[in-house]
């Protein structure tokens, strides 16, 4: 093993053993407060509102799948779901999901029947509030498109991966008089001007990851994101030092 390689070794061990620590520390709610995002809570916000109202929210997850390189932004809009659907369902305004990919597909609907297995009094859960529109984001964007025009909805939640497709998608909801509100999520660099520009509220690149430290309070969500600013700390300060002893003539 060389050196670059065991350097990445103890790299990865000190960050499990943070994530550890932090979960641990999370459970006792003993961590630091972090820091706010406006858009998680116009999100809780959104919820509370829509579920007074009655009126189900729509969630997008995007055109993303599993296993591929827009895993991680579908998996943060799975958690976002997973959150939505244990707050609504008791009130009978569970979330109308829309999707691009059969697989994600079957594990939303996973999710909100799991959502449903407290048996609470006069919910049934239904397959079809979880829709599968299209493997094409075009069409799927179009799929999209009807579902706002014609379904009395409380608030439009896109959080997943998304292409230029996102405008189609976004347009319907900003057209609306008052425009409907919206809160989205974007990692893609050249989606995130379409966010800023038709979003009420826009969650920035890796902020749409932090959805099940911020909203489900998960302890090793929370623990993961404590012990990821804590390693960028400590990467910080390494290179401020070997910068500073290489001004000094100290190493080579």
């Amino acid at each position: 093993m060389n050196f670059l390689s065991l350097l990445a070794l103890c790299l990865l061990m000190v960050f499990a053993g943070l994530i550890l620590f932090f979960a641990d520390r999370a459970r006792k709610d003993d961590v630091p407060r972090l820091r706010p995002i406006s858009a998680f809570e116009t999100l809780q916000t959104l919820l509370a509102q829509s579920v007074e109202a009655g009126r189900r929210l729509h969630l997008s997850l995007g055109t993303g799948g599993i296993a591929n390189a827009t895993t991680a932004e579908t998996l943060a809009g799975l958690t976002a779901l997973d959150y939505l659907a244990h707050q609504t369902v008791a009130a009978g305004a569970a979330p109308l999901v829309t999707t691009s990919d059969p697989v994600v597909m079957l594990m939303a609907q996973e999710q909100l029947r799991q959502a449903y297995q407290p048996s609470y009094v006069g919910q049934t859960y239904t397959a079809t509030e979880v829709r599968w529109l299209s493997t094409q984001p075009a069409a799927y964007a179009a799929g999209v498109m009807d579902v706002l025009a014609s379904e009395d909805l409380g608030g439009n939640v896109l959080l997943g991966h998304f292409g230029d497709e996102y405008l189609l998608v976004s347009e319907p909801a900003y057209r609306l008089n008052p425009p409907q509100e919206t809160v989205a999520a974007a990692a893609d660099p050249n989606v995130l001007p379409y966010v800023y520009t038709s979003a009420s509220k826009g969650l920035w690149g890796e902020e749409m990851f932090a959805v099940g430290a911020y909203l489900a309070k998960k302890p090793f969500h929370i623990g993961s994101l404590l012990a990821q600013d804590t390693v960028r700390w400590l990467v910080g300060v390494v290179i401020l030092v070997g910068v500073v002893l290489r001004a000094f003539g100290v190493v080579g």
